[in-house]
């Protein structure tokens, strides 16, 4: 809920009008963005404000959080490394189980190349800051993350935005570039984390060929869900081989922080020296990195688990479109409601957290002005039973906050 217009000569009114519109909120109802919770009690299931909670915001796609492998692996690593590594890659930070991990990915992947970084943000900052500088360009998807676009600029590269998968729109912006130069990167991602909407990977694959530029994809909501093996969209679509660099992040289906990037590229090795938020963040902790090892096992043997997050995906669409929702038309386990302006969004988030379900909100700058909406991350951890619990808390909720159902419409929430 950043406020606009919220411009003054104090270098701290942004953040009082930011507090003036938090006060617009009642004070004692739970916020987005401060929400506690009070304590894990499964990969679906959680403590908030003293209430038993169904989580569905938790991004834990194949529900690895509480794999017991996962978990043995975390103690152990403790036991035997320590509590943290208290250096960065490039001073102490490299034990050996960095490297085990990278070596890992790579050979998941197929690639020949594998570098690890603390978290998913870093994992983007360093790569595109690493690659491009003054004078290059790095062309990205309109809808971008937050941690694209602040890569392009820490790189100084001209960055260009073209329209939201939109091969078409993307051909043209890079036809305008000087031909015959290969100082150019796009940068797109496989799942787009707002609304859930996947990208034309193929038909952007062929584009950047003919331009003669270097192929980037961020496959965070997309890695273990998509492709024979999880590999991601860019399997999916049949076309790993096309993307120069994949980057993903170990905080989504593989249940842990940090991030990674595999390339066939063995350039990519000396980004090591390069990037300046891998040369300057602490590595990794040891249970952080030996979970994420014991994790890729489990994704690499047992495909079982990517079945049960598509059967309760579409499971959780089709009750909550029989529920009267309307739901974003995409095939992917993120769940979009749209529901309209900022302050009755909260309040319809607030409701269905008392009603004991936790989803996502997107609001400003997440989201345009007007067009906010619930999110909700499918998961393999959920049984029926929950996913039919919170189908029904959703579209009861909904249904009597009066948000419309509206083929092509915003389907805003009524006034009040």
């Amino acid at each position: 809920m950043i406020p606009r217009g919220a411009s003054g000569s104090d270098l701290l009114d942004k953040l009082r009008a930011l507090a003036a519109r938090r006060a617009e909120v009642d004070a004692d109802a739970a916020f987005p963005g401060d929400t506690i919770i009070d304590e894990v009690l499964s990969a679906s299931e959680v403590v908030i404000q003293g209430r038993r909670t169904l989580m569905l915001g938790s991004n834990n796609y194949l529900g690895l959080t509480f794999h017991p492998e996962v978990r043995a692996a975390a103690r152990e690593a403790v036991d035997r490394w320590g509590a943290g590594t208290t250096g960065s890659r490039v001073a102490n930070g490299t034990l050996a189980i960095h490297t085990a991990l990278e070596r890992e990915l790579a050979a998941h992947f197929g690639k020949r190349h594998a570098v690890i970084f603390t978290t998913g943000y870093q994992a983007n900052l360093s790569v595109v800051a690493g690659l491009c500088r003054a004078g290059d360009v790095v062309i990205v998807d309109a809808d971008s993350h937050a941690s694209i676009y602040d890569a392009a600029r820490l790189s100084g590269a001209t960055t260009i935005a073209f329209r939201h998968n939109s091969p078409e729109d993307l051909a043209r912006k890079l036809a305008r570039l000087p031909s015959g130069r290969r100082d150019r990167l796009v940068v797109i991602e496989g799942v787009y984390s707002v609304r859930g909407d996947v990208a034309p990977l193929k038909e952007i694959a062929a584009v950047c060929r003919e331009h003669g530029a270097y192929l980037m994809v961020d496959e965070a909501h997309s890695f273990g869900a998509y492709g024979p093996r999880g590999l991601g969209r860019a399997e999916a679509e049949g076309v790993l081989d096309a993307v120069d660099f994949t980057v993903g992040t170990f905080s989504k289906a593989l249940g842990n922080v940090g991030g990674f990037c595999v390339s066939d590229r063995p350039e990519l090795d000396s980004l090591r020296l390069l990037a300046r938020s891998y040369v300057f963040t602490a590595s990794g902790s040891p249970a952080t990195i030996a979970s994420v090892r014991a994790a890729l096992r489990v994704i690499a043997r047992d495909s079982s688990l990517r079945e049960r997050l598509w059967a309760n995906t579409r499971r959780l669409r089709a009750r909550l479109e029989a529920g009267g929702c309307l739901v974003e038309p995409v095939e992917s386990p993120i769940v979009s409601i749209p529901v309209g302006e900022e302050l009755p969004a909260v309040a319809l988030w607030q409701r269905l957290l008392e009603a004991g379900v936790y989803v996502n909100i997107m609001l400003p700058p997440a989201c345009p002005h007007g067009a906010c909406l619930l999110r909700a991350s499918c998961s393999a951890a959920y049984t029926t039973e929950e996913i039919d619990r919170a189908a029904k808390v959703i579209a009861g909720v909904v249904r009597e906050a009066g948000v419309r159902r509206t083929a092509g419409a915003e389907s805003p929430i009524d006034g009040g």
